[in-house]
């Protein structure tokens, strides 16, 4: 960036002075113009002037004959000498030096004809015609002058022009310079600060495959190793917490699978029946072991997701029987919270991960159990649009703050309305939700207005990209049913 400021600055730097200089230049050659031509000016008006006085002096002197007009005439003299000499000193024009010579000669054989004995008309006449051209030729003077100051002025204008013309080439040289310097410039520390940009949002965003490579200057390689080596760290802590979380969960669903089998053969009365308050606690058994095992299957989901050692199993299937199932599934928790179920789902045939899907109405309607009050109606519909199946799940509960809408879909985060359960969940519900409804290509969205709680909308095709939707099924009315329980 130094180097780039100091390409950039010193021909600026470079085109200033020599603007300054020049301008400089200009300045004291104006100015010695104006102090000559003034001075010259002033001369020649004196010259002039004194003119006038001799020849005025001398005509007092012809008449008079006064010896003291005479020594006027001579000190007049010496004063128009002096002037005569200062003007010499500022005249550059050759003609104008000449003929001021020429008055100095002409004055100094005035005063000799004054000096060389009595009036008479003859010499009368001869002072008036010396006089007369001794004012012509100070008139001459003037003239001169003043066209030489033009001259002069005229080639102040000319260098003026020509130093415009120069700075405005310069300029013109400097503007593709400095703006190919930016460009490498640009180039040079803007493309590896978007590598580690793009680096750094993919690590927020917690993907940790892609090598972190930046080139570019030191510093900003230094900071690409710095955040290949925190890229390295997160996915040594990535793979070891999903490692866990498989060994955890698989640990689990052996001790949970006998829990449930022997659950259900006291349920089933295997080993007698059961009065009504024993019926009670197996029913809680049985309840709070289907919760586990979908928290173990969310988090047995949810490793192997991010470990991309799964995939989409798609196969063609109805989607009733499919809400149908999760339904059932949920009957004991819908039972203890006495809620009331609105379900509207289309006759839909498609193409997908029916597992996957299972796994996201069971989310979905298992987060809206928990959040409904008892005897909360709990909305679940779904129809089709163009190619696309819209899925709707809504409770009545107090909805999602907008504080926690930017993280709900985060792994293992739960908001802070979450309200005390029997059994906690593991924050990963709404997570795999949103990972399994990617991968099918769709989108999930909180949706306001409709449904007095938490209302979720996904949108997925019917079919995969690339393949023919599949068909429908006969009956294009709706179902509606409704669930009471007391």
């Amino acid at each position: 960036m130094l180097v780039g400021l100091m390409v950039v600055a010193v021909p600026l730097l470079v085109a200033i002075v020599n603007a300054a200089l020049q301008m400089r230049r200009l300045a004291d050659t104006s100015r010695h113009i104006v102090i000559e031509g003034v001075s010259t000016a002033r001369s020649s008006w004196d010259l002039k002037s004194q003119i006038d006085s001799l020849e005025r002096t001398t005509q007092y002197y012809e008449v008079l004959n006064d010896p003291k007009l005479l020594e006027l005439y001579k000190e007049q003299n010496s004063h128009f000498d002096e002037t005569r000499a200062t003007l010499a000193q500022h005249l550059t024009s050759p003609s104008a030096r000449q003929a001021l010579q020429t008055v100095g000669r002409l004055e100094t054989s005035i005063g000799g004809v004054l000096l060389s004995g009595p009036n008479d008309a003859a010499k009368l006449a001869d002072l008036r015609q010396r006089f007369t051209q001794l004012r012509a030729l100070a008139d001459r003077i003037a003239t001169e002058s003043e066209a030489d100051i033009d001259r002069q002025v005229a080639g102040i204008q000319h260098r003026t022009d020509e130093a415009q013309r120069k700075l405005f080439w310069q300029s013109a040289l400097l503007l593709p310079i400095t703006l190919i310097t930016i460009l490498v410039v640009t180039l040079a520390i803007g493309r590896p600060l978007r590598h580690i940009d793009r680096a750094i949002s993919e690590l927020g965003a917690g993907n940790y495959s892609h090598p972190i490579a930046v080139s570019g200057p030191l510093d900003l390689e230094r900071l690409g190793r710095q955040l290949e080596w925190l890229r390295a760290r997160l996915l040594d802590h990535a793979l070891e917490r999903n490692r866990f979380l498989r060994h955890m969960s698989h640990e689990l669903k052996t001790p949970l699978a006998n829990i449930r089998e022997g659950t259900e053969l006291l349920m089933d009365g295997a080993v007698g029946e059961l009065d009504s308050n024993q019926r009670e606690v197996a029913g809680i058994l049985r309840e709070n072991s289907i919760k586990l095992q979908r928290m173990i299957e969310n988090l047995l989901s949810f490793s192997a997701w991010q470990t991309s050692s799964v995939g989409l199993e798609r196969s063609e299937f109805r989607l009733r029987p499919l809400v149908k199932q999760v339904l059932e599934n949920q009957q004991l928790t819908l039972l203890a919270q006495r809620a009331r179920l609105d379900v509207k789902i289309e006759d839909v045939t498609l193409r997908a991960d029916r597992g996957k899907l299972r796994l996201i109405l069971d989310n979905l309607l298992s987060n809206a159990v928990k959040y409904s009050p008892k005897g909360g109606t709990i909305h679940l519909g779904a129809r089709t649009v163009n190619d696309d199946l819209v899925l709707d799940v809504a409770d009545s509960g107090p909805g999602i703050p907008i504080e926690d809408r930017a993280h709900i879909f985060d792994a293992f985060y739960t908001g802070k309305a979450a309200r005390s359960t029997s059994v906690k969940g593991t924050g990963i519900g709404l997570s795999v939700v949103l990972e399994f409804v990617s991968a099918h290509g769709g989108t999930v969205q909180i949706i306001d207005g409709q449904y007095p709680g938490a209302h979720f909308r996904i949108t997925m095709p019917l079919a995969a990209p690339g393949s023919q939707p599949a068909p429908q099924g006969s009956d294009p009315e709706s179902s509606r049913d409704r669930a009471h329980a007391a």
